[in-house]
């Protein structure tokens, strides 16, 4: 595979999730074109663009050492999709979250690229095996699943097809690493990957708790926002469980009954829909104004820090609470 430093960065779709992957490659100093089918779709997508980068720099926000200026100069866009593989070294497709439109794109792109260009889908549930099988170029293609929004959350997931080559892999975690990006690897697929499957988790059983009456779906959110949230920006579960008690070992013997008790008892997989479906889209159409959610976005780079703090001084606190008098630990 060719060194991704010499070669230009495709951006097949000028989307939400295009737009997002063309901001995270200018602002770490990478060359992008911008694909999409309809010429004012681009346009619009470059000038909307400009406004965002023009924001974030005013909100000290701004991604990478370059002024929106400059970072606006290394975006370029192409309605012609021959023209625009030319070059390329790596293509991120992000096109609407549709099989059958993905295939026929891929299949496009698989008779104009060349043998060293990856071919990489924003696909977020879409298995690599139905995305990529049958294609001449499949030993080059792997997901590269972003989390929304790509700009802020840092987490790329990397699913690569069975015959995905090992090297492609390897480069595509150095690229997501280069343009600051937190990439994870996926040993092989699985049905909504890693991060839906443990996020489907959460709201499955949130929405039982509301459905059973147990909570208001303000204070589901509640829970998350000010207690799970706040301990899983940055740590994970494994690390959570490992402080809490005297190491990971330790803390299974002391909760695994009362876990399994509390895990036999989950419902069944709610349909999302009904009643519970109106109570909760009326209270966060209600909470969720314009102005909260970019009050919550301003808080996001103060919270950011304030986490990486905690990081630093949680295993010097833990280590203390765990070896109290009385032996008490905290799940």
């Amino acid at each position: 595979m060719s060194d991704c430093k010499k070669g230009n960065i495709l951006i097949v779709g000028s989307g939400l999730v295009g737009r997002s992957w063309a901001m995270v490659f200018a602002g770490a100093g990478y060359r992008v074109t911008l694909y999409d089918t309809v010429q004012q779709q681009v346009t619009s997508a470059i000038e909307n663009i400009r406004k965002q980068l023009n924001e974030l720099e005013r909100t000290g926000m701004l991604r990478g050492t370059f002024k929106p200026e400059k970072q606006m100069l290394l975006i370029s866009t192409c309605s012609n999709l021959a023209e625009a593989v030319e070059g390329a070294i790596h293509i991120q497709e992000c096109v609407p979250e549709n099989l059958d439109l993905k295939r026929k794109v891929f299949q496009e792109l698989d008779d104009l690229m060349n043998d060293d260009v990856i071919l990489s889908s924003s696909t977020s549930c879409l298995l690599p095996s139905k995305l990529f099988s049958g294609l001449k170029h499949v030993k080059q293609c792997i997901v590269s699943h972003p989390v929304n929004p790509t700009y802020y959350v840092p987490l790329v997931e990397l699913v690569p097809h069975p015959e995905t080559h090992p090297a492609v892999l390897e480069q595509t975690y150095a690229l997501m690493k280069a343009i600051g990006q937190t990439p994870v690897k996926l040993n092989k697929e699985i049905d909504g990957f890693v991060l839906n499957r443990i996020q489907f988790a959460i709201i499955g059983e949130s929405w039982r708790l509301v459905n059973d009456g147990v909570l208001s779906p303000e204070d589901v959110d509640l829970v998350m926002s000010a207690g799970l949230g706040m301990r899983y920006a940055f740590m994970g579960p494994f690390e959570t469980i490992h402080l809490n008690a005297e190491g990971l070992k330790n803390y299974f013997e002391r909760y695994d009954v009362c876990m399994k008790r509390v895990l036999s008892s989950f419902g069944p997989v709610p349909e999302f829909s009904g009643e519970v479906m109106e109570k909760i889209n009326q209270d966060s159409g209600l909470r969720l104004t314009v102005e909260i959610l970019f009050e919550r976005l301003s808080q996001a780079r103060v919270t950011s820090n304030l986490n990486r703090q905690c990081l630093k001084g949680s295993h010097l606190i833990q280590k203390t609470s765990m070896h109290k008098e009385d032996g008490e630990t905290r799940v």
